[in-house]
């Protein structure tokens, strides 16, 4: 399934787009798509439901970020090993985690607002993961039964927040408006294999990124294992899996975003993504 939310900001329902490509709406049957959908098992109502009798919805309407209250957006850094070796980094001896606010969450179509001193904005595609049960120590062999879905991620990131300023990776993660999750959260039965997705990314029409997942140096399984010894995932928590070479920060000289540009990036089977970037003015 291709579960969606579409509607004006805060006022999204829930949808699933059919077949055919028609948006469906399911807010007579659930309430949203979050972390309690797949929690209280009403998914398995969905699964069931006959698409052509539900109510299409405008293609225009806005398409909002594909799954709400999120409680933990985790990301995982220098997971490729070409994109850590752009970056001046080694291949981790272990994944590198860290947290991206979820204020930074938006539609995958909405506008992308640049802090208002930024000058390092850059762009990463990357695979979403959605968790669908709670997670505690669970084990590598097991750890897709707690998977719900994926998603196109864009984990965009102030640079020089992240690598100049002191401290952690999260003040330039966490800017509003650096996760555009969407457009849909496609359930694992539509991913025969997560670890052979192309993902690829453009900027005002120039390839920047192109790559697959079968290159990440830590697949889905061991992440969804790794990061449950550490703390509990819960239903709707997303994991960012890192993105593939071709991040602005990997040019020589650098490439960074600025007011006016655009980004279309997508993953193979969930969907793209298109964002414009502007700068915060108050």
């Amino acid at each position: 399934m291709k579960l969606m939310r579409v509607g004006d900001v805060g006022q999204e329902k829930p949808a699933i787009l059919d077949s055919e490509g028609n948006i469906r709406d399911l807010s007579a049957h659930i309430d949203d798509i979050d972390g309690n959908l797949f929690a209280s098992g009403k998914i398995a109502k969905i699964s069931s439901l006959d698409l052509s009798s539900l109510p299409i919805i405008d293609k225009s309407c806005r398409v909002g970020p594909v799954i709400s209250k999120v409680g933990k957006f985790i990301c995982v850094g220098l997971n490729y090993a070409d994109h850590a070796a752009e970056s001046g980094m080694a291949v981790p001896s272990e994944p590198v985690l860290f947290m991206k606010a979820t204020s930074s969450i938006i539609g995958p179509n909405d506008t992308v607002l640049m802090p208002p001193k930024s000058e390092k904005s850059d762009w990463e595609v990357e695979l979403g993961v959605i968790i669908g049960k709670e997670a505690k120590y669970v084990s590598e062999e097991n750890a897709l039964e707690y998977v719900a879905g994926y998603c196109v991620v864009n984990d965009l990131s102030e640079r020089e927040f992240q690598i100049e300023k002191e401290g952690q990776w999260c003040k330039g993660k966490g800017c509003d408006t650096f996760g555009p999750i969407g457009p849909y959260l496609v359930t694992t039965d539509e991913v025969t294999d997560s670890n052979e997705l192309d993902l690829w990314l453009e900027v005002n029409g120039e390839r920047m990124q192109d790559g697959n997942t079968r290159t990440m140096v830590y697949k889905v399984p061991f992440l969804v294992s790794y990061i449950s010894q550490f703390m509990s995932l819960q239903p709707g928590d997303i994991i960012s899996t890192g993105t593939p070479p071709g991040v602005g920060l990997g040019f020589n000289p650098p490439k960074y975003l600025k007011e006016g540009d655009t980004m279309r990036l997508g993953i193979s089977g969930l969907g793209e993504q298109q964002q414009t970037v502007d700068r915060y003015k108050g």
